[in-house]
Order: structure tokens, then C-alpha cells, then sequence
């Protein structure tokens, strides 16, 4: 069966420049998703039964969107830095250089909700299931992020049809190459190796499935926290699934020899869904 490689262009970071004025893809990508969270909760706002106001919209996205990003940078420092230094500390805000950790970014969120709620004396499930159908969207936009950039990169694949080559794989394929001689030959013919699109697979069931999913449960009439739940379950599941095909942190590598920290950080998610659900009284 013949197999294709294709070879992922190395992508300039930065789209635009002027003068000392610089628009990154990361950048350009968390406006995107900022001006869709606000346009998708206006438009429905009409449709839920959930008192807020205008400025209670803004900010509650402002406070969500701004724990998100706290806690996406904080959490990628302490599950993936190993290397952590008070230089990095303070390249905190640096988002357009990546480094985002999603489980810490959702725990951003959930802090963000938690204070907009204690702020404005409105019930948590109320206000966290109107916002999850807002999160697999950023998702797919986070993943195209990443395959522009060619990082978070899948794992070595000689089967299945379609393999990408990813430039800044390089030095990590030499090095596994050099271990297998059927895979040394791929890597001093194409000066790589090729890889699951990770970045793809993820684009396609963390964000467009989990998107179409919840886009249909909001429409249903369901207990408060139940889809919270559902998020927590779904995304726990298919996250751990992806990962199989994601080749793990360098730095990190695998956990008990088989896991990835992306695994890890997934089965707590899956678990709390289950106790939120059989702590939530169901209604026919």
C-alpha cells in the first residue's frame, strides 16, 4: 500500500510587522476566539433561561478569558517546564511564544466563572453550562495554532496512509531513528520522519466534534451541571484517547513507562464528570 508524507512548511510565527509593532498567529488566534465567545453568548443570551446584562457578559468573558490564560501559562510551568526559572516565571503573559497547557486553562475558566459568580451572586452551573458550548471552538482554533507552528506533533507513524514530515521533529526523529535500522532509512532518504497529525485529530474531535455535540445539548432542557459534566467526560475520554497519537513532551517523555502528562491530567477530568453527575438529582 503506498504511503504519503506530506511536508509541513515552516511558518513564520509573526503574520505582520510594522515597524516595532509585530501580529503573532497565537495573538491573532485568541482575538479570534475572544470576539466569538462575545458574539456567541449575545446572540444566545435570547435563548437560555439566564438573566444577564450586557456589561455581565463582557465581563464575564473578560474574567474568563483572563484566568484562562493566567492558568494555561501557570499550569504549562508546572506540568511541562521542568526547567523552570524566575525568567520564565515572568514570560508569563508571553502567549504568542506558546507554551499552554488546556487542563490549566480550564482551570482558569473555572476560577474565572467561580469569582463572576461570587461577584455577581449568580449560581456556578447556571453560568458554567452556558459558557462550555463557547470552549471546543477555541479548541480547533488552539489546534491550528499548533500545526501552524509544527509543534505538538504526533508520534512516529509507518502505517497508516497519510504521515507528515514536521521540520522541527528533526533532531528528535535522528535520535529514534538511529535505534531502528527500517526507520533510518526513512529518516536519510526524507531527513525526517513521519508523524501522526496530532494537531489534526484533535482539531477535528476536541473541537469540531465537541463543538457539534454540545452546540445540540444546549438546545436540550437538561438538569444544571449536567453539561459541565458531559465536557468533563467527553473531553477526558477523547483527550486520552489523542494522545496515543501525540508523541509526548520531550522533556517529560512518558509516565509509567506507557502515559503521557496530557493522560494524567485527563483521568482526574473524566472522574469529577462522574461525581457531578451522580451528585446531580436527574430529571426525566
Amino acid at each position: 500500500m503506498k504511503h504519503y508524507l506530506i511536508k509541513t512548511p515552516i511558518i513564520n510565527p509573526i503574520i505582520l510587522s510594522i515597524g516595532p509593532v509585530s501580529i503573532y498567529w497565537y495573538g491573532t488566534i485568541y482575538l479570534i476566539s475572544l470576539t466569538f465567545a462575545l458574539w456567541y453568548v449575545k446572540k444566545n443570551l435570547k435563548n437560555k433561561k439566564i438573566k444577564l446584562k450586557k456589561i455581565e457578559i463582557e465581563d464575564l468573558i473578560f474574567y474568563c478569558f483572563l484566568f484562562m490564560i493566567i492558568g494555561g501559562r501557570i499550569g504549562y510551568i508546572i506540568f511541562y517546564d521542568t526547567q523552570t526559572t524566575m525568567e520564565k516565571i515572568f514570560s508569563i503573559p508571553k502567549i504568542w511564544n506558546g507554551g499552554m497547557s488546556f487542563h490549566g486553562g480550564l482551570l482558569g475558566i473555572i476560577l474565572g466563572i467561580k469569582y463572576f459568580c461570587i461577584k455577581k451572586k449568580k449560581e456556578f452551573f447556571e453560568i458554567s453550562d452556558f459558557i462550555i458550548p463557547i470552549i471546543p471552538f477555541g479548541l480547533a482554533l488552539g489546534r491550528i495554532g499548533n500545526f501552524i507552528n509544527g509543534e505538538l506533533y504526533g508520534r512516529v507513524n509507518t502505517k497508516i496512509l497519510v504521515s507528515f514530515l514536521f521540520p522541527k521533529a528533526r533532531p528528535f526523529d535522528f535520535e529514534i531513528a538511529k535505534k531502528k535500522p527500517e526507520l533510518l532509512i526513512i529518516f536519510n532518504k526524507f531527513n525526517n520522519l513521519p508523524r501522526h497529525a496530532s494537531q489534526i485529530y484533535e482539531f477535528l474531535f476536541e473541537g469540531i466534534f465537541l463543538f457539534i455535540i454540545f452546540y445540540k445539548l444546549k438546545e436540550k432542557k437538561l438538569k444544571k451541571g449536567l453539561l459541565t459534566s458531559f465536557f468533563l467526560i467527553f473531553y477526558g475520554v477523547i483527550r486520552f484517547i489523542l494522545e496515543f497519537f501525540r508523541e509526548p513532551d520531550f522533556q517529560i517523555g512518558f509516565i509509567f513507562n506507557n502515559f503521557t502528562m496530557g493522560q494524567i491530567l485527563s483521568i482526574p477530568m473524566f472522574f469529577l464528570g462522574i461525581y457531578l453527575i451522580t451528585n446531580l438529582k436527574i430529571k426525566k
